[in-house]
């Protein structure tokens, strides 16, 4: 679903920000939610949600629900890439990798940088990473397992679905650690991922695309990633770069430790590697 308001200005604050995201993810919610609910549940204020109301060109909040209750357009990858191709400017990679500067600087402006230094240090103080990745996610899983791997980090990929994830969680201990990579919407294998938490005590990473995140679906550690706006095509571009930048961090934080261990692999690499 997207949104369009008669008077939407082209700058909005972090507040409103948050609300908008909350109304989009959580459109039925929304609808049957007072502006004191919303208040609460966002914990912004309710004269800043009746600002945001009349920054969105309505006059007041019934209006809002009206003007959301109205607006939908068809879901699904086929409606993002035409939304994605629709805009004034013809494709080009020119265009594209121009627009991929545009996520990476929306991923700096909304990431936060203290979230980001405990995932690092969550990471090299875990016993074992354990990573669950399904659909296009899978490729950003396997790369963060790659790039832990090297570092000397133990590291376990978690079936993608069905009742083999229980089998995976089911291994997973205090000291360990999970990733998941939940952008617009837990799947319910991550519903159970964060369940299963409760019993056993693990902590979560969390990639996500989400300004406001239900209390009952917060992690450990989010970090916020922009991939585009939910009708659009969603780019792996900042995702994957904030994998690698968790790489990079962590291999700083192990010093002479990290260049011993790649040292090592590149040594063994050398003396095992078939003949070419």
């Amino acid at each position: 679903m997207t949104l369009h308001f008669p008077n939407m200005p082209e700058q909005i604050t972090k507040s409103e920000v948050k609300i908008l995201d909350y109304i989009l993810n959580n459109t039925d919610e929304f609808l049957f939610s007072s502006i004191g609910t919303v208040s609460r549940r966002l914990g912004i204020s309710e004269a800043t949600i009746s600002r945001f109301v009349r920054h969105m060109g309505c006059e007041d909040y019934k209006e809002l629900k009206r003007s959301v209750a109205d607006q939908s357009l068809s879901e699904g990858p086929a409606a993002k890439m035409m939304e994605t191709l629709s805009s004034d400017q013809k494709f080009t990679v020119e265009n594209w990798i121009l627009r991929q500067q545009m996520y990476l600087q929306k991923t700096l402006e909304g990431l936060d940088i203290a979230e980001f230094q405990k995932a690092v240090l969550a990471l090299l103080n875990s016993h074992r990473v354990f990573i669950h990745a399904k659909s296009a996610s899978s490729a950003l899983g396997q790369l963060l397992m790659f790039r832990l791997r090297r570092l000397g980090i133990e590291t376990i990929l978690l079936p993608s679905g069905g009742s083999e994830v229980l089998e995976g969680l089911a291994n997973i201990k205090e000291d360990d650690i999970v990733v998941m990579f939940s952008f617009s919407k837990v799947s319910k294998e991550g519903k159970m991922i964060l369940d299963y938490q409760k019993t056993i005590g693990y902590r979560i990473i969390v990639f996500c695309s989400r300004s406001f995140i239900p209390e009952e679906e917060q992690a450990d550690i989010q970090l916020f990633v922009y991939r585009g706006e939910p009708t659009e095509y969603h780019s792996m571009t900042a995702p994957t770069a904030i994998v690698d930048a968790l790489a990079v961090a962590l291999s700083e934080q192990m010093g002479g430790e990290s260049v011993r261990r790649l040292s090592n692999l590149h040594r063994m690499k050398k003396i095992y590697a078939p003949d070419r």
